[in-house]
């Protein structure tokens, strides 16, 4: 199993990288070359930084046409925090810009002032479709997050799971072969490994 991890500028690359490297049979490399992407069998986008700056590196180095092309190969990809949030419609993180518009929905920014933003820590998900990335999750597992920003999925049945922080949110999303995570994966302990051997064996 060859597994690509976009490099396009954001950070957080080697935690994730570090994390898959656990599992057996598994082959990672942080990719920034639009040629090989094609060649892998799962591409993991993950994120922690502005969305505006995210896209303009994808569209600038043309990456986002390469997980076009992905994506319509029926090869699977999941976003991570930033990396979901790069999914969707349009974000509302300074200004408006538009995402990848692969699942429909928008990112917006808690508003809640009685809240502490960004939300950090340890928080628990509310499980609304038990397959795919969840196989083996049980419901009010707790997830480690850190985000400002957070995704409206515009469609229920893209939600696989829900986190309240305020209000819920989005906390897994998929269409298709498209999957998203706002949570950090590589930092919630076992549960969080799972999820990425979950996705590697999709």
């Amino acid at each position: 199993m060859k597994v690509a991890i976009l490099n396009y500028n954001i950070g957080n690359l080697a935690n994730v990288k570090n994390a898959l490297q656990t599992f057996d049979n598994v082959f990672v490399d942080i990719v920034c070359d639009v040629d090989l992407i094609a060649s892998y069998d799962k591409v993991i986008l993950p994120g922690v930084g502005a969305f505006e700056n995210a896209m303009k590196h994808l569209r600038d180095n043309n990456m986002d046409e390469a997980i076009y092309s992905f994506i319509k190969s029926g090869k699977h990809i999941l976003g991570i925090c930033l990396g979901m949030q790069l999914l969707f419609d349009k974000s509302y993180e300074f200004g408006e810009h538009l995402g990848l518009g692969l699942i429909s929905g928008e990112v917006v920014k808690f508003r809640d002032s009685t809240l502490k933003i960004p939300h950090i820590g340890w928080n628990m998900i509310d499980i609304k479709q038990d397959r795919g990335l969840l196989k083996g999750i049980k419901n009010n597992e707790y997830f480690y997050f850190v985000h400002s920003y957070y995704v409206e999925a515009k469609y229920k049945e893209n939600i696989l799971a829900m986190c309240n922080y305020g209000k819920n949110f989005s906390a897994i999303v998929q269409k298709d072969n498209i999957f998203g995570i706002q949570f950090h994966p590589e930092k919630s302990s076992n549960a969080g490994l799972k999820i990425l051997n979950n996705f590697i064996n999709l």
